[in-house]
């Protein structure tokens, strides 16, 4: 079923999915929910940014970096940041492990001196098998799993696994996204080309092994907006191809691909809900304040006002489905209270019940009946998931499944009939675990890990922890620890260790608990790493949120500055040796810690993300310009002189002249969200400032890194780099530019090894 549809979303403008760093491998955390639980807080992100100078602007002067102190003699000393840093670089070269040699620590980090290294190959290389999900009527499993060196779809007999075969071909970038259609003879996939996120829907025949693109248009982003098991040869899907700020509805047939088209968007609609006899009922669009309105579709064909959504609970609430009758909206509401929570709104009577809350999370995943369309639980998400059963037989199965096997459940996906179960464990510490459940016979029967290679490496745990900002609002964070630096298991080292930041993209998104294979990595490297909800963060209500509101460099970063002293004061972090990474959003405050706070982070790593506010927002693709007020309201205003002026000073290409730390980026060339040229102009002024930086540049690529060539191959050069900076271990870049379409316009002689790997 359908249930926690997601009509429009306005939760990760920039980022990835919640959690995913662009250059990790895919969420596998993510991908295990089922497409029959989504979470709010944790849905596919929409598009945005591009850049170019508005308006021909030239950024404003920079502050010149202080003067360095002069010696006795008169001359220029060396700062002790300087001498460390040579220290560093030579550490880092003794440091050099491979795989199959002994492993020696580094002499400052001796915690690791019997740990193996884990190879990047291992984390960041695809996955044996994810997103495993039954087919409607309980006689087949699918998987996404390599073909060839490339995710594909594979299906198998429910009973024999050992069957299975790959049912689609793709050899370019990999299927992310399935579906099983409800006629149980098709797979459904949405694929785009080069990361330039204008996807089209495919369709696969079982039978035939034949696939069919359902969208065979240009320049068209395509949608899945509804599929019914009560009309299973038929599915809706929006597309923009009449007009490129709004997408219509159209059904299309699977058996024969015929598509007509069912509702013109005329209103500047960012999203449709439909029930299960595909019927459009109800639909949204932001208004002029800030806010949105849902609009119902009367039998008359008109549209009719619904309810308003102040703009403070935007992303807070929003409906997510229908009860079996079509008559109960399944609606998740924050106005009276701070966090979402599920509600069931007669649509006769008028009457709203809640169902399910929690006061410190919005609602998370949501377990409904298949055809009946009951809640039968919800989970909210504070610092770990937890589930709350609202039907007693459910009660019993969760608490049966809790007995299976260590790890969060997820119900990954369900039969039509509700009685087989495809069910995720997921660890911290290790792979994640699929099992068949049958329900009727109270049995769970274990299908495969998604990673066998993880068993038995040394990994280590997350430590959910809340960090108190400077002005006491809660933070909640995710750290973890090196293996061997923390003798007692008390989620604190010996003694201080070298440090990465892991700030999560969007901003509207959040990390969470979980196996996380950039923490694994560099904490395997010798680095402890922290992911801080800073403000604005979603899942943890709308207070919260709300608080980031035009925070951008500002409180937002206060944040993840308050959290790194912490973990200073805690004798967890080494002042000196402290490194600010992220994707994304997370990119754009890696820019803005080495611009703002020069002298906090010893180095930076910034994944696709923007360098200048104001050309990222003033460039937005056509189909969020119905969604523009919201970016004026928790960004900025760019189109007032004021609001311009505010942005230019929260951008940190104004302030390029005070870097004073060694920087990697990292972006692809088709990003439709942050485009190449926000990469391009902070390199580009660096340049002409003499202020060193390496820049690696993909092609093929979008908005993260999909290929897994390309995603090896750029950690490659980023566990170097952190290493010359930070003193930790690293394995070399080796044969990781193997197969990779990986380019390095400048600086590749900044970082070890890169400059010799990009000889032909």
């Amino acid at each position: 079923m359908k249930i926690l549809q997601r009509p429009w979303a306005v939760v990760a403008i920039i980022g990835v999915v919640a959690g995913c760093n662009p250059a990790s491998q895919p969420n596998e955390k993510v991908a295990a929910v089922s497409e029959n639980s989504r979470s709010p807080a944790a849905t596919e992100d929409v598009p945005p940014p591009p850049a170019e100078q508005l308006d021909g602007d030239a950024p404003p002067a920079e502050t010149a970096p202080a003067p360095a102190e002069a010696d006795a003699s008169g001359g220029k000393q060396k700062s002790s940041r300087a001498n460390k840093t040579a220290t560093q670089k030579n550490a880092a070269q003794e440091n050099q492990v491979t795989p199959n040699q002994p492993r020696p620590a580094p002499k400052a980090l001796s915690y690791l001196t019997d740990v193996p290294l884990i190879p990047r190959e291992v984390l960041f290389g695809n996955p044996d098998k994810a997103s495993a999900r039954i087919s409607p009527d309980g006689r087949r499993l699918a998987w996404l799993a390599p073909d060839e060196g490339v995710m594909n779809v594979w299906v198998a007999p429910i009973d024999d696994l050992a069957a299975a075969q790959p049912v689609t071909r793709d050899r370019n970038r990999g299927i992310r996204i399935y579906h099983w259609a409800f006629t149980n003879e098709h797979i459904v996939f949405l694929q785009d080309v080069g990361g330039d996120e204008d996807w089209h829907l495919y369709r696969v025949d079982l039978a035939t092994r034949e696939t069919t693109d359902l969208t065979p248009l240009e320049k068209v982003n395509a949608q899945i907006t509804g599929m019914s098991h009560r009309l299973p040869n038929e599915i809706l899907i929006g597309l923009n191809d009449r007009d490129p700020q709004v997408h219509d509805i159209h059904r299309v047939r699977l058996d024969s691909g015929q598509r007509e088209l069912i509702e013109k968007n005329t209103e500047n609609f960012v999203g449709y809900l439909v029930d299960d006899d595909l019927k459009v009922r109800f639909a949204t669009r932001m208004t002029r304040d800030g806010g949105s309105e849902l609009l119902e579709h009367g039998d008359d064909g008109q549209w009719q006002p619904f309810t308003k959504v102040p703009m403070e609970d935007t992303l807070t609430t929003q409906p997510v489905g229908f009860d079996k009758s079509g008559g109960t909206l399944y609606f998740i509401d924050s106005r009276g209270r701070n966090t979402g929570a599920l509600t069931a709104w007669n649509l006769q009577t008028g009457k709203q019940d809640v169902l399910a809350e929690n006061d410190q999370a919005d609602l998370g995943e949501v377990l409904a009946h298949p055809t009946e369309n009951t809640i039968d639980a919800v989970s909210f998400t504070y610092l770990r998931k937890e589930w709350q059963p609202l039907d007693d037989s459910v009660k019993d199965d969760l608490e049966y499944l809790q007995t299976v096997a260590d790890g969060e459940v997820t119900i990954a996906s369900q039969s039509l009939d509700n009685q087989q179960w495809i069910v995720a464990y997921l660890l911290d510490n290790g792979p994640a675990k699929y099992y068949r459940y049958d329900r009727q016979k109270r049995k769970a029967t274990f299908l495969f890990n998604n990673r066998d290679d993880l068993e038995g490496r040394p990994l280590v745990k997350m430590h959910p922890t809340v960090i108190q900002a400077r002005d006491k609002l809660d933070l909640v964070c995710y750290l973890t620890l090196p293996p061997g630096a923390d003798d007692d298991g008390d989620g604190r080292p010996s003694q201080p260790v070298p440090m990465v930041l892991n700030v999560h993209g969007g901003p509207w998104a959040r990390d969470a608990w979980g196996f996380n294979g950039l923490h694994q990595w560099l904490a395997n490297r010798g680095y402890a790493v922290l992911s801080v909800n800073f403000r604005g963060s979603t899942g943890l209500g709308k207070d919260f949120g709300n608080a980031g509101n035009r925070e951008w460099a500002g409180k937002m970063h206060d944040d993840l500055i308050d959290a790194i002293e912490w973990a200073i004061g805690q004798k967890i972090a080494d002042r000196d040796r402290v490194a600010i990474m992220g994707g994304s959003y997370g990119g754009y405050a890696t820019l803005v810690g080495l611009t703002f706070t020069p002298d906090v982070f010893a180095c930076g790593v910034d994944i696709v993300g923007p360098s200048n506010i104001l050309t990222l927002l003033s460039t937005i693709p056509p189909y969020w310009q119905p969604m523009i007020q919201m970016f004026k309201d928790r960004v900025g205003d760019f189109s007032s002189r004021e609001g311009k002026e505010f942005l230019r000073e929260r951008s940190p290409l104004s302030h390029v002249g005070r870097i004073k730390r060694p920087l990697l980026i990292g972006q692809g060339a088709n990003d439709p969200r942050v485009k190449q040229a926000e990469a391009d102009q902070i390199v580009n002024l660096m340049k002409q400032k003499d202020i060193p930086v390496t820049y690696v540049l993909y092609p093929d690529e979008g908005h993260g890194f999909a290929r897994p060539e390309n995603r090896l191959s750029f950690n490659a050069v980023a566990e170097a780099f952190l290493a010359e900076h930070l003193g930790g271990r690293y394995e070399p870049i080796g044969d990781a530019f193997q197969g990779a379409s990986i380019t390095v316009p400048h600086g590749a002689d900044q970082v070890p090894g890169l400059a010799e790997a990009l000889k032909p």
